[in-house]
């Protein structure tokens, strides 16, 4: 089934601005006035037509642009020279669609043509506005007319450029993202495939032996157990070298993404995290950026509450909402329960021996617990993380 495209009358990127300008449309209206007849249904056909441009304008592409803005300035020459010389304001509509020119040549023309239209209408009104006190006002409205273009089209251009700046950006961001992941593949084939190998190699050996020779399989087994310490220690090793990220830069993350979804956020607990490794903080900032993503993508809560509680012992971070639950979440619950974000939380934390718990919160809502040790020991050999 064909999704039905939504109708809008302006394109939603522009807000209230082209409704606000509707209201000045009350002025022509007004000048109607004392006319009947078929010169009334004139005067209120041209003016459906000018509202009618005036949309399309807001929508028109590039090719069809152009066609539009003189359409929509014949109908002020009409309204002015047929009717009242005060339409003659209506090329204030004309002078902000000028603006909107990125081409140059495009905008020096279609700026001249305006100007050339204002310069004729003024001096057929000169007359009318001479005898109704009008003609005082002619000039700077004119000069308001002729200026309003170039604001328009500096205003444009900052936007696009201030576009052109964030994508770029955000192409930088891939960029650094990618060279990190090679970076980092590159440096388990070399640092790990060795160790891998070996320990694959040992554990054939020893298949073989235990029969024959147990106790050369025993001395090969407590070998690969130091072999594979020693490639935990390569992987801890690894992954401090990344660039870290500390729980309360994240937080600073997560706030304004929670603020951009309106959601409002709660902290409690000291996010500095004296005394805590950058390994688990980092590994503590990654399993924050999970819940919240979680929290914005299925909650549909409107509150977020982190706590950090710090022991002698353990790091405890909790993730609140006041959602709809993880157990109310449809088709969603499996992938919020056991999605790659969930699985990709334990394996880091197992790296450093935490745990996390994903459960209904009392009352409504989900809350996510993230527990790590504040000293990590690697076996016999003692090694802290």
């Amino acid at each position: 089934m064909v999704a039905r495209k939504q109708f809008r009358i302006f394109p939603k990127r522009f807000g209230f601005f082209p409704y606000i300008w509707l209201f000045y449309l009350v002025f022509p209206v007004l000048n109607l006035d004392g006319y009947s007849g078929y010169k009334l249904m004139w005067g209120v056909a041209l003016l459906l037509l000018f509202l009618v441009i005036y949309r399309q304008l807001y929508w028109a592409e590039e090719r069809t642009y152009t066609a539009w803005l003189g359409l929509q300035m014949l109908i002020i020459v009409v309204l002015t020279v047929v009717y009242s010389p005060y339409n003659m304001y209506m090329g204030f509509f004309t002078s902000n669609f000028i603006g909107w020119y990125t081409d140059l040549r495009r905008f020096r023309r279609a700026l001249a043509i305006f100007t050339a239209m204002l310069i004729a209408l003024a001096l057929l009104s000169l007359d009318q506005m001479y005898s109704t006190g009008g003609l005082l006002f002619m000039v700077p409205f004119a000069l308001m007319m002729l200026i309003t273009p170039f604001g328009i089209r500096s205003m444009n251009r900052r936007r696009m450029l201030e576009k052109e700046l964030d994508q770029a950006n955000e192409v930088i961001r891939e960029m650094i993202k990618r060279e990190e992941r090679m970076r980092i593949a590159r440096d388990l084939h070399d640092t790990m495939g060795h160790t891998l190998s070996l320990i694959t190699l040992k554990s054939q050996l020893i298949e073989k032996m235990v029969v024959k020779n147990p106790e050369r399989a025993q001395a090969e087994a407590r070998e690969i157990q130091r072999t594979s310490r020693a490639a935990l220690r390569q992987v801890r090793e690894l992954v401090s070298e990344m660039r870290a990220v500390s729980v309360a830069e994240e937080l600073v993350e997560a706030a304004e993404m929670l603020r951009s979804a309106e959601i409002a956020l709660e902290v409690e607990g000291d996010a500095a995290l004296p005394g805590v490794s950058d390994l688990t903080q980092s590994i503590l900032s990654l399993c924050i950026k999970e819940g919240v993503t979680n929290i914005v993508k299925h909650s549909r809560a409107d509150q977020c509450r982190i706590s950090i509680v710090m022991t002698p012992g353990e790091v405890q971070i909790t993730l609140e909402d006041n959602g709809i639950g993880v157990d109310a979440c449809g088709s969603e619950s499996t992938d919020r329960r056991d999605g790659n974000g969930m699985k990709g939380m334990g394996e880091r934390l197992a790296l450093i021996d935490g745990s996390l718990t994903l459960a209904q919160r009392p009352g409504g809502g989900t809350r996510l617990t993230v527990v790590t040790p504040r000293v990590v020991k690697d076996g016999k050999d003692g090694e802290t993380a």
